[in-house]
């Protein structure tokens, strides 16, 4: 045993760099964990070549699919975790969201805690994350009061849209967006390299720049990078943590914490408890209710481009939202979800996605590049995203040799076709075409929103986590990341995971320090 901490928080994204950043100031002697480094700032960060064909920043790690195929997740490790790379959408789920729900293909379940229980958590969040947003453009949206910045404005172009987009009696509105200072000398540029890539100039609210960096001020704190956690081990009670293993620098340490805070995502987190399986836990740690791994969501999300032909000039067109179609009303019976655009595509974006696609005999990887590029230039990217159901049979599990396999089962597809069916519809009348074979989605291998798979609740039969995210089984162990979500709802979880992990920390503070 080489040290003892108060607190091991084991993950740096949105839910374990906001903790640590909230117990920060307490004084408890605080260690962190992560598996990556901290990714440099450098010209690569904006290339979209580096980071869409090269890969330079994902996972090198291989996971196995339900027939026991390989893939390459969309996963990084570093610090920030996947916020480096996220497009800092930073939505509150709707009032709706916390309850019962009918959908087209099931019963999304209602939350242990409501909207209310929430929402101060969710006014922090946007504070420390810099939201920027506008209140009552959004027919969907709950109670709130301002957000803590204005939005960003709408580039010329998607001014126009949104003001079409009005004419046809919808309702647009700003998306929330985490930027930091945008136009400001030193500020967010509003440029083309937002969405899935690393800020050079650390302009967007990702958990490391916005939480980590501030917490590890603090002389309690310590981090460690390329430090990978490999399993939980309990006292003799099976009922506390005593120890965890961490490989680093080549070999493997154990330490010991008071309290253990798991944040390493939805899928990560729930194999480093099943690979913590024990004489009192042989089924995986705190997994008496069975379901850890279980009830794996990620989003039905399909992207599309209108595209015309005249240049689309604007260069940050990631402004909008149309939620007129998130819960049921005249155009459907059941809940159908939200359309986004999107940030800028770069022909090699297009190109790289394209290679893999065939259409009536066309094989897209003879394209050149070059067309690519007159094609994007003149596209308006957007996002059509559906709520997935919660199915005990989608869940994370571990192949023998210890590697992630992720058996997932999309559902709610006739909603989803439906959605994409509408944004169709809108771009068509807003003069775009959009031909079908340009509708892309990631399918099954899609881990961008990855939620569910320890989910929170009051029964310890039906759950894994209470809620305040302490396992049932466990006195001193939490899970604080996408894990717990019950349902998927249909906006980025990001906002949500912060706020939880806020909740949470109030919750330690209270109760265990």
């Amino acid at each position: 045993m080489t040290d003892r901490y108060d607190i091991i928080i084991i993950g740096t994204g949105a839910g374990g760099g906001t903790i640590a950043h909230a117990l920060a100031p307490t004084g408890a002697r605080i260690l962190i964990l992560e598996r990556g480094g901290f990714v440099p700032q450098e010209d690569e960060n904006w290339s979209a070549d580096a980071v869409w064909k090269q890969l330079r920043y994902r996972t090198r790690e291989l996971w196995l699919d339900e027939h026991g195929r390989e893939f390459q997740p969309y996963t990084h490790y570093n610090v920030g975790g996947n916020t480096k790379f996220w497009g800092s959408v930073l939505y509150r789920l709707r009032r709706e969201d916390f309850q019962d729900l009918q959908h087209a293909d099931g019963v999304s379940p209602a939350w242990p805690i409501t909207y209310e229980d929430l929402a101060p958590y969710y006014d922090r969040a946007e504070r420390l994350y810099s939201v920027r947003g506008a209140v009552g453009e959004d027919p969907t949206e709950p109670p709130r009061g301002p957000y803590p910045f204005p939005a960003v404005p709408h580039a010329a172009g998607m001014a126009r849209l949104a003001s079409r987009l009005r004419a046809q009696g919808l309702h647009p509105s700003a998306l929330p967006l985490g930027l930091l200072n945008p136009g400001d000398p030193d500020g967010c540029r509003l440029c083309n390299t937002c969405n899935s890539f690393v800020c050079r100039i650390h302009a967007k609210s990702d958990a490391d720049v916005i939480a980590v960096r501030p917490a590890t001020q603090h002389p309690n704190v310590t981090l460690w990078t390329g430090a990978c956690a490999l399993r939980l081990l309990h006292d003799p009670s099976g009922q506390r943590i005593e120890a965890v293993d961490v490989e680093r620098n080549g070999a493997v340490e154990r330490v010991a914490p008071s309290t253990v805070i798991v944040s390493c995502g939805a899928i990560n987190s729930a194999a480093l408890l099943l690979r913590s399986a024990s004489d009192k836990h042989p089924d995986g740690l705190a997994n008496s209710s069975g379901l850890v791994g279980r009830r794996y969501m990620a989003h039905l999300a399909t992207m599309l481009e209108g595209v015309h032909w005249k240049k689309n000039a604007d260069e940050f067109q990631k402004t909008l939202a149309i939620n007129d179609f998130y819960l049921a009303g005249p155009h459907a019976k059941y809940p159908l979800g939200q359309i986004q655009s999107q940030g800028r595509t770069h022909a090699v974006m297009a190109k790289v996605t394209g290679d893999a696609w065939r259409y009536r005999g066309i094989e897209f990887r003879h394209i050149p590049l070059w067309a690519y590029d007159e094609w994007v230039s003149r596209a308006t990217d957007w996002l059509a995203m559906t709520e997935d159901l919660p199915d005990p049979e989608s869940r994370v599990r571990l192949a023998p040799d210890g590697r992630i396999v992720l058996e997932y089962k999309p559902n709610n597809l006739r909603a989803h076709a439906e959605l994409v069916d509408k944004l169709r519809g809108i771009l068509a009348d807003l003069g775009f075409w959009s031909p079908r074979m340009f509708a892309h989605s990631a399918g099954a291998k899609n881990t961008t929103h990855q939620c569910g798979t320890l989910v929170f609740g009051t029964d310890p039969r039906r759950s894994v986590l209470d809620p305040f995210c302490r396992t049932h089984d466990v006195a001193n162990l939490f899970v604080v990341d996408a894990s717990f979500f019950p349902s998927s709802a249909a906006v980025n979880p990001g906002l949500t995971i912060a706020a939880q992990a806020l909740r949470a920390a109030a919750h330690i503070i209270e109760t265990d320090l």
